[in-house]
């Protein structure tokens, strides 16, 4: 199959190139695009060098597959192109996550909106805060039913791109940042401040939380509300999630739905001092769930910790997910 990869010089674009590779995607030829300034670089996949192409209409030809991680005014000019010269497109942006005939999805949760796809379309991947929400929350909503969600995030600076992992680096070791990304210092700090501020004084990002979320569960009136927190973390993106179901629970079921549950890993051992960290889930593809309690503050409430890598399952991995479902139902055809 001729793959795309749109932003491979990036950090969710160098971990498509290795997810594809660690999942043995069928990849015949790989077309790794970036802007023009990258054009020429070399980008090693699966043992050979291929030549970095800059970002042209042209080089979706003969492209089967297109996975694009390089902002959402990219996307919004160049997936529509892509689709037109016969390529799937899964979009890592924001640019189509909440239009109406865009499927947004996580395998895990809501593949079924792929079902109905015959021909090449634009596939919106969700934002990295909410893929790890709805694959933890799911399992509960499905049995329980969602009547609130309160969430809180831990967000890493990988998040941010790799401007910002030098900043996090350059104020560790040098006590200052000489370009930073963020208006504050991020190491030692934290910052309640994800992209842009709106008018109703939440963020983008907890917006996009909300949002996303009430679409990919198919619960557009879901009451949920966010606050989002970038952390001096390299890699890894943390919640502190406070549900309320509708129906009552008994605890034991809830673990034993979510250790079922596709994608999720329990890790609740707090008198061993086991539970969910980002350090523990770096590189690795699964959901991690912990911390689990009863909250007797409120009907029928419950307390979890979720910590996923948000540069793979959070994107990259979500990404691949998605292309292998369609190569699954033979829509994606090599």
């Amino acid at each position: 199959m001729r793959v795309a990869v749109v932003g491979c010089t990036g950090l969710v674009g160098e971990t498509m190139l290795r997810v594809l590779e660690e999942r043995r995607f069928p990849v015949e030829e790989l077309v790794p695009v970036a802007s023009h300034r990258s054009a020429g670089r070399q980008v090693t996949f699966a043992g050979r060098s291929w030549p970095v192409q800059p970002l042209s209409e042209s080089v979706f030809a003969g492209v089967q597959l297109a996975l694009f991680s390089a902002g959402a005014a990219v996307s919004r000019e160049f997936a529509p192109l892509a689709v037109r010269q016969g390529a799937f497109v899964v979009d890592n942006s924001s640019a189509w996550r909440m239009e109406p005939d865009v499927p947004l999805v996580v395998p895990e949760v809501n593949a079924g909106a792929l079902d109905t796809l015959k021909e090449p379309a634009i596939i919106a991947n969700p934002n990295c805060s909410t893929i790890q929400l709805v694959v933890a929350l799911n399992p509960l909503h499905r049995v329980f039913g969602l009547k609130r969600v309160v969430v809180a995030t831990y967000q890493a600076v990988t998040g941010s791109g790799r401007e910002a992992v030098q900043q996090l680096k350059d104020e560790l070791s040098l006590g200052r940042a000489p370009h930073p990304v963020y208006p504050h210092p991020i190491a030692m700090n934290c910052l309640p401040h994800i992209d842009q501020f709106l008018e109703n004084g939440y963020t983008r990002e907890e917006m996009k939380i909300i949002q996303e979320s009430r679409k990919i569960l198919g619960e557009p009136e879901l009451a949920i509300t966010a606050t989002a927190v970038r952390v001096p973390v390299l890699g890894g993106h943390s919640e502190a999630v406070n549900v309320q179901l509708v129906k009552p629970f008994d605890l034991n079921q809830v673990y034993r739905l979510l250790e079922e549950a596709p994608g999720v890993q329990v890790v609740d051992e707090p008198t061993k001092n086991r539970y969910p960290m980002p350090i523990t889930a770096a590189k690795r593809d699964e959901v991690f769930v912990g911390r689990l309690r009863r909250d007797p503050s409120a009907e029928n409430a419950l307390n979890l910790w979720i910590v996923s890598d948000n540069l793979r399952k959070g994107a990259a991995t979500n990404a691949v997910q998605i292309a292998e479902y369609l190569l699954q139902r033979g829509v994606l055809n090599r």
